[in-house]
């Protein structure tokens, strides 16, 4: 790159592009494409934890009406490979279990595909449904943590291999014994499960051997490699289309069987099918957050030093996968503490496996760890904003490397300040509103910085017009990377963003790797950026080799782009427009290919996002009953691209955070191994009338290692850290420590 142009778009809080599209209707999703011919699928799914199938009775669902074809282990074709093997298959597969169901009379989970109806209409697909009879021969099954705790296990490594299981560094024995005072807690954790407004939904449909599938996901270069693998068909044989994707959280991040399974039903009845999930498969047939169990013990001088900290995690997972969340990164790394150990231990129970779900890991991690430094904090009388700057890290603790870019310090102090915080009474019990009891707190916020493994690509294309086509082979799950996009292409290639469109949601666009752990801004907008400044030199380059052009032989890096013209530095209005110069030789457009190399795993950096939350509560002490009135939260996540996406993104997390706190958990029915709140009637997640005044800030802090535009990512961050400030305000308030989530009435009772 040559040169550069003043970022005028970035930062600003555009519009998003895409609200006319969705305010409208005019925007559609996977379950809305309904093309000619279009068949309905409805699975059904087990209803019993673990055992096998030894009978299954369709008839009655083949004599409903409308009934194509009725699918189940006997009848389904065996997929290609085994989902364990993908990776090595197909390097961008991310299938999100190694079971693939319907191939067995094997049951593994309650919710299980064993049988799949295509229908003419989704009624009666749904109907015919619960037309189909299944005997079961029963097992025993474990299903909660303590059902299966005599059976944990320390496995080699986590979260499908790539984390190992135990971390260490100094010796923790010694750490212990140099402090002098010594906190140990156990923290338990209800399973979560993500509920977005769109519930999964695959369109599939094929042209002779060519398949298209119109997917809700995060990723739709994932979806494309995972089903070609599995059907044996070459990735260039599959097309995945994902305009609009309403929210995904982490279950649209990894590809579940019934994306797979609706292309296998469009094969069979030679049609197109759709297969939408109901509300209740959503928390059956996509991953969750799993139950877990978390213990701490922390070591500390008198004046609050760390010296020791031991963070041990237990999870119950799947019966076929090593997965748990990785919830130990940023607790490892967050203080400047000598001596750790960090394990986690797993449980093989009947569950499907786990996934990623909002601040994967981090956000049950940080809990832990930020709710025994308050009590820390209590007990040795110093202020709790005051402890965390004490053990502040300078450099990451497991490495001893520079951080690529920190500002924790200073979101600490901004958010205090944004909070006053200094005007708190830091004796519990001691503030009340009336009847209620007011509350105040605080936590540390952080998620790691992740990066792709492979290249991140985008086209650029400038027309002799002005207006520029700027694509990328991702999707929009509604966290407005389109705008942001929009912005990014704007300013590199020195245009405004009226004249820019940004096209993406089809694997037939440059690849981009899925949108996951907060990585999709980063690498997105680098492969944009390096897409519009390779084509905005290119431009230069014929402008200055042009003798007809006021340019010719000027420095290419004197000059610079703004308002659609090259211009000298120094001499505004000096040079002339793309237009000019395209017209003047004939051309209809230019366009470049951007490919973006993240940076290697082992770069000498610490990678992390950091950022501080505050939450005042009012308790009522005869009910029990828990409001939080406001939250404030100082956030660093590197440059902002757009100020208006990234506060809803931020405000979003922080009342998921809120749902985390009090309201949100899974609860199993051990006889049969069902969830039993199923439903958005019975899961309880904040609504508007749980929503306290949320204030953000963003400190801006300069990062040249993470990517071009220095982009760290904020759409985990604001969750994590957000529980743990409300339960912290929850014990300044009544005096009561929560060891459990969600915090309950008869907690505090």
């Amino acid at each position: 790159m040559t040169t550069g142009a003043t970022l005028t778009a970035v930062g600003r809080p555009l519009a998003r592009v895409d609200g006319p599209a969705k305010v409208t209707g005019s925007g559609r999703y996977a379950a809305e494409f309904t093309l000619p011919g279009t068949t309905y699928a409805a699975l059904v799914g087990a209803r019993t934890a673990g055992g096998r199938v030894v009978g299954i009775d369709t008839s009655a669902a083949e004599n409903a009406g409308g009934v194509l074809a009725v699918l189940t282990h006997r009848n389904l074709p065996k997929i290609a490979a085994p989902p364990h093997l993908l990776p090595s298959l197909a390097g961008h597969a991310a299938p999100g279990e190694s079971f693939f169901p319907l191939q067995s009379d094997v049951v593994h989970y309650f919710g299980q595909p064993v049988a799949m109806v295509i229908a003419d209409s989704h009624e009666r697909a749904q109907f015919a449904a619960r037309q189909v009879h299944v005997d079961y021969e029963r097992s025993a099954s474990i299903t909660t943590l303590d059902e299966g705790r005599d059976q944990a296990y320390e496995p080699e490594a986590i979260f499908a291999g790539f984390i190992p299981a135990r971390s260490v560094r100094g010796d923790v024995e010694a750490g212990f014994e140099a402090a002098t005072h010594r906190l140990d807690a156990t923290y338990h954790f209800a399973a979560n499960h993500h509920n977005p407004i769109e519930p999964s939904a695959t369109t599939a449909v094929w042209d002779g051997d060519r398949l298209t599938l119109y997917d809700a996901t995060q990723g739709i270069v994932a979806s494309q490699s995972t089903v070609a693998a599995l059907l044996g068909i070459p990735p260039s044989k599959v097309r995945v289309r994902a305009s609009y994707v309403g929210g995904g959280f982490g279950c649209k991040a990894m590809i579940w069987p019934h994306v797979t399974l609706a292309a296998m039903a469009a094969r069979h009845v030679r049609r197109p099918v759709k297969l939408a999930l109901t509300r209740e498969q959503m928390f059956t047939s996509c991953g969750h957050r799993e139950e877990q169990e978390q213990r701490v013990e922390l070591g500390a001088t008198d004046d609050g030093r760390l010296t020791a900290l031991r963070h041990h995690k237990l999870s119950l997972t799947s019966p076929f996968d090593e997965w748990a969340e990785p919830s130990l990164s940023i607790a490892s790394q967050a203080y400047a503490c000598p001596h750790y150990e960090g394990v986690y231990r797993l449980i093989r129970g009947n569950t499907m496996t786990p996934t990623f779900t909002r601040g994967p890991g981090e956000t049950t991690g940080m809990f832990a760890l930020e709710c025994l430094m308050d009590e820390l904090a209590h007990r040795i009388g110093v202020d709790p904003v005051q402890l965390r700057l004490r053990n502040h890290a300078e450099a990451d603790p497991n490495t001893g490397h520079p951080w690529s870019s920190d500002g924790a310090q200073e979101c600490y102090r901004r958010g205090a300040a944004r909070f006053d915080w200094q005007s708190r009474n830091p004796e519990p019990r001691s503030e009340r509103d009336g009847n209620w009891l007011i509350g105040k707190g605080m936590a540390t916020a952080g998620y790691p910085v992740f990066f792709p493994m492979q290249p991140q690509r985008a086209r650029a294309r400038l027309y002799a017009d002005g207006s520029a086509v700027v694509q990328a082979g991702t999707q929009d799950f509604g966290t407005g990377s389109g705008t942001a996009m929009t912005q990014v292409a704007a300013d590199g290639l020195g245009v405004s963003v009226e004249n820019v469109r940004f096209e993406y949601g089809d694997t037939d666009l440059p690849n981009v790797a899925a949108a996951v752990g907060s990585a999709g801004a980063g690498m997105l907008s680098a492969a944009v950026h390096t897409a519009v400044t390779t084509l905005r030199d290119q431009m230069i380059e014929q402008a200055v080799a042009d003798p007809d052009s006021p340019l010719h032989q000027a420095d290419p890096a004197a000059v610079v782009v703004r308002g659609g013209r090259m211009e000298l530095r120094d001499e505004p209005g000096s040079g002339e427009s793309y237009r000019d110069l395209m017209q003047r030789h004939f051309m209809t457009d230019m366009d470049a290919l951007g490919s973006w190399q993240p940076p290697a795993p082992n770069v000498p950096y610490g990678l992390a996002t950091f950022g501080a939350q505050f939450a005042e509560v009012a308790v009522d002490p005869a009910l029990g009953m828990v409001r939080v009135r406001r939250m404030v939260g100082a956030f660093a996540p590197g440059r902002i691209l757009n100020a208006r996406t990234a506060h809803s993104q931020v405000m979003g997390g922080m009342l998921w955070g809120l749902g985390q706190a009090l309201l949100e958990g899974s609860l199993v029915d051990t006889r049969d191994g069902r969830w039993a709140n199923a439903s958005l009637g019975e899961y309880l997640v904040p609504v508007n009338a749980d929503a306290p005044d949320v204030d953000i800030e963003f400190v801006e802090v300069t990062d040249t290692v993470v990517n071009p535009l220095g982009v760290k990512g904020l759409g985990e961050v604001g969750m994590v850290g957000a529980a743990a400030a409300i339960a912290n305000a929850v014990f300044h308030a009544t005096g009561y420590r929560a060891r459990e989530l969600p915090i309950r009435i008869e907690h505090l009772l």
